[in-house]
């Protein structure tokens, strides 16, 4: 059995659209995998608010390195793809899943990254880099204090000062996820990222989802703040915004872009619109359970819903817009969905191990 189905409409979008855009060799920057039976459950206690949205647990339970793979045969049946690899994890699992994703990335030869609790020290964290053959960092806004309210976690509540000082004498990556409502737009989370990229210049630092900004709402003034920082990444996973794509091929150019897809949540049969300064994902009707156990899901009619693609053809394809819009050629696509990280990747894994 199919790990899911691709129908003749997945078919066509692909064949018609997006085949010939996207380059031979792809690197997928930002990709997920763990196995169910390795989560140990962590029920909120009295009083506690879950800081994450509910509905990428929607659809996929786990993802194993074998699903991963699976998913781009399935989704690029002619494109060569690498992946980079971190967990998703809760705190009572995250060893056992950083063990998961070592052994997958050994044994499948992909890059990986290290998930991260801001308790642990750096040379605890460059002891288990260099053992586990990891490139770097990746962490969550939920591995904060849990005292911490979810609206007033800061960068350095789960990405502590003396990790990223430890990173920055690696020249390690380090996939940020900002938090707070503002998103990309939101000060405290500007200041911060200018704080990083001045104290600690070597670390390879990548704004995952171009800093949350799904909407045009969540842009403001980002990219004219952040300009000083002449090497920040950003990548664009999971996002189908093609204001956000424009603004930031317009601002940083295509050297400075990275593919991510966030697998397994692309996988997801949606389209996105912007309503009252969020997104809305438009899902087809029974697909994924009750619409209204999270706020960004709304179904469509039966016969809408077989016009609904994956989320992966949908990020592409919003980027494929914006990439037209700015005047992007080949070469710039080549770099974007693979020399860009590549040469990451390359230089990461030279600065940390010498190779």
């Amino acid at each position: 059995m199919s790990l899911f189905t691709v129908t003749e409409y997945d078919k066509q979008v692909y064949n018609e659209q997006i085949r010939d855009f996207l380059p031979p060799k792809i690197i997928d920057i930002h990709t997920h995998i763990w196995l169910d039976k390795l989560l140990t459950p962590e029920p909120l206690k009295p009083g506690e608010v879950k800081r994450t949205v509910s509905w990428p647990a929607l659809v996929a339970k786990d993802n194993s390195i074998e699903d991963l793979m699976e998913t781009y045969r399935l989704m690029f049946p002619d494109k060569e793809v690498l992946p980079m690899v971190f967990s998703n994890a809760n705190r009572a699992s995250l060893k056992v899943c950083n063990d998961y994703v070592r052994q997958s990335a050994a044994r499948m030869n992909v890059p990986a990254l290290y998930y991260s609790a801001p308790e642990q020290s750096g040379d605890e964290l460059e002891t288990i880099i260099r053992q586990g053959g990891f490139l770097g960092l990746k962490s969550y806004l939920d591995l904060s204090p849990a005292y911490l309210p979810e609206a007033e976690i800061r960068i350095f509540d789960f990405f502590p000062k003396y990790q990223l000082a430890k990173m920055n004498e690696l020249g390690a990556i380090v996939m940020l996820h900002i938090p707070r409502p503002g998103r990309l737009k939101d000060p405290v989370n500007l200041a911060q990222i200018l704080e990083i990229k001045q104290e600690y210049p070597n670390i390879r630092l990548i704004l995952a989802h171009i800093g949350r900004a799904y909407t045009e709402s969540d842009v403001g003034d980002a990219f004219e703040i952040l300009s000083v920082c002449k090497d920040l990444m950003f990548d664009f996973c999971a996002n189908t915004c093609e204001f956000a794509m424009t603004k930031l091929l317009e601002s940083v150019g295509p050297k400075r872009v990275l593919f991510g897809s966030d697998l397994p949540i692309l996988r997801m049969r949606m389209r996105r619109i912007e309503e009252n300064n969020t997104y809305m994902n438009l899902i087809p009707p029974g697909l994924y359970g009750d619409p209204k156990q999270d706020s960004h899901l709304r179904e469509v009619s039966e016969e809408e819903g077989r016009k609904l693609t994956f989320f992966m053809y949908e990020e592409i394809l919003a980027f494929q817009r914006a990439a037209n819009r700015v005047g992007l050629n080949r070469e710039d696509i080549e770099r974007a969905f693979y020399a860009n990280a590549k040469e990451l990747i390359d230089g990461a894994r030279a600065s940390i191990y010498g190779a």
